[in-house]
């Protein structure tokens, strides 16, 4: 079994944010109102600040180096690993944001997400050393941060 290291995961959940702020940007583009487009881009906004906090918990944990046939190999793993099986990428972007039509199909979409995001990390951390726990859970909290921010923003459009 391939046992995957803080790293790995910091790395995924980088990508993943990239292609969340792909979809906000797409939502704002489908909003009808000025309110809405203006919260979508806070959306995004938010996704680029959840992506700076996984880059700095990145720099923060200790350099992990596979060997490669090639330099950025494992990099180039990643990103296709997370674009093709996991959360924002773009097959189920592709699939699903032509049933999102309006602003609150748009935060159920991106709360689904977050949510499966949050399950991904729980998941993946008993594929990390016990010594990396902390720095996942990090990744968890930050994921349930964005959730209940999406929770929130979408009550304010349906109450």
């Amino acid at each position: 079994m391939q046992v995957f290291t803080a790293n790995d995961i910091v790395e995924v959940a980088v990508r993943i944010e990239e292609n969340g702020i792909t979809f906000y940007n797409f939502a704002e583009k489908i909003a009808k109102t000025d309110d809405a487009k203006k919260l979508f881009v806070q959306l995004a906004e938010a996704e680029a600040a959840h992506k700076r906090i996984f880059e700095k918990l990145l720099s923060q944990i200790e350099s992990y180096t596979p060997p490669e046939s090639y330099a950025g190999e494992y990099t180039d793993y990643l990103r296709n690993y997370v674009d093709n099986n996991l959360i924002f990428t773009k097959e189920v972007m592709d699939k699903q944001l032509s049933k999102v039509t309006d602003t609150i199909g748009a935060f159920e979409f991106a709360m689904q997400r977050e949510l499966d995001s949050v399950l991904y990390y729980h998941e993946i951390k008993n594929l990390v050393p016990a010594a990396q726990h902390e720095t996942i859970e990090k990744i968890i909290n930050e994921e349930r941060k964005h959730y209940a921010m999406l929770v929130g923003m979408k009550k304010k459009y349906t109450c």
